[in-house]
């Protein structure tokens, strides 16, 4: 957040740059904690941040404690299940093909096919970025909608500046 004499102008949001832990970088979490090294020292090793040491300790520990094959496991299924994971399988994917090459819409074919709207539209443009012809069986050729980052944009004015 920033402001201009005092008052809050604008919230600025600003991207989220990380990646995700990797198996080797686990496997160096559990040799350091073996060693005797605390959370915040593992953090510094590995240059990352301490509330990420944290929460992979937190989320993947188990009976018998903190167990990297299991923890990278475990944070691979918790991926695959996430809303941002491919969420259609590929079966559906075909049966949605020829539907659309019948100029169903990606409502009926929701409503017939265990796959919602939403990941169906998503689906054809994904297809089409790849150069695929799914999205010319659509009933409207729509522009896709651009979705805007909330406060990014900036105020148009602000209250007490002159």
């Amino acid at each position: 957040m920033f402001s201009i004499q005092g008052f809050l102008t604008c919230q600025s949001k600003l991207p989220m740059n990380y990646k995700h832990l990797s198996q080797v970088e686990r496997y160096q979490i559990y040799a350091l904690m073996k060693a005797g090294h605390d959370q915040t020292q593992i953090a510094k090793l590995l240059d990352r941040h301490k509330s990420t040491i944290s929460r992979e300790l937190s989320r993947n520990r188990g009976l018998k404690g903190y167990r990297p094959k299991q923890a990278c496991a475990t944070a691979t299924k918790r991926s695959e299940k996430s809303r941002n994971a491919a969420t259609m399988p590929p079966w559906v994917a075909e049966q949605a093909a020829c539907l659309l090459k019948l100029q169903w819409s990606p409502e009926q074919i929701a409503g017939k096919l265990p796959v919602s709207h939403e990941t169906l539209y998503q689906h054809v443009y994904s297809d089409k970025a790849r150069g695929g012809t799914l999205w010319k069986n659509l009933r409207c050729q729509k522009q896709k909608r651009k979705r805007y980052a909330g406060g990014t944009g900036g105020a148009r004015f602000h209250i007490g500046a002159p």
